[in-house]
């Protein structure tokens, strides 16, 4: 099957470059209703049997134009929200963004014991990750699209992308609406075909000016 990773579209949080990881979460800025409106546009040549959402807001009103476009209902997915910040939730200091983006990554690479503070492990995080990406492989061996969020895109991938090493996620960005596209099933494991840091509709429906920590590199992160 075909897996179509798709970053939410731009919030408030991801503007203020604020650890908002909560359900049900914020909803979408103006640029983010805009590069939810041009996924429909970008993906006309690409069929889409099936769309997931997660429990978050800003997942399921970037997936509706696509949605009814398509003539597709969208389907809830209880494992692929945003990780999880916990006592680090709606900080935006640098510090705790490198603590945050430091122990998400460290689980890409394999490090699973490492706790987020007053939260969860890496073990738990891939546990229900792939619960729901193998929810998504038994309703359809065609297209799923799998409307996500930037950190737990980029730390899944890491771990289970089995043809790029667990570093590339920390070493490559994504914007609003970018996408990680990959073939593969659970049983054979997933061979990620591209990853399109920017906006699916395109570098125009970027904004260079938004301190947006989770979809950027992880020297970024630590460094800013």
């Amino acid at each position: 099957m075909k897996l179509l990773l798709v970053r939410h579209g731009q919030t408030p949080a991801n503007v203020a470059g604020r650890l908002d990881t909560a359900a049900p979460g914020p909803g979408l800025t103006a640029l983010g209703l805009d590069q939810a409106a041009a996924i429909p546009a970008a993906l006309a040549g690409s069929p889409v049997d099936a769309i997931f959402v997660s429990t978050l807001i800003r997942t399921r009103l970037t997936a509706t134009p696509l949605s009814v476009n398509r003539g597709l209902e969208m389907v809830q997915l209880p494992g692929i929200h945003e990780i999880g910040a916990a006592t680090l939730e709606n900080l935006s200091d640098r510090e705790s963004i490198r603590t945050y983006m430091q122990t998400a990554f460290s689980w890409g690479l394999g490090d699973l014991d490492v706790v987020m503070p007053g939260g969860h492990d890496g073990h738990e995080f891939f546990d229900r990750f792939d619960d729901s990406i193998a929810t998504v492989a038994s309703a359809t061996d065609g297209t799923a699209v799998v409307v996500s969020h930037g950190a737990a895109m980029r730390v899944w991938a890491a771990g289970r992308a089995k043809n790029i090493p667990a570093s590339y996620a920390g070493e490559h960005d994504i914007h609003n609406t970018g996408v990680l596209e990959f073939e593969g099933s659970p049983e054979d494991g997933w061979t990620l075909i591209s990853w399109q840091g920017h906006a699916i509709g395109g570098g125009q429906l970027d904004d260079p000016t938004a301190d947006d920590p989770t979809g950027e590199t992880l020297s970024e992160a630590m460094d800013d």
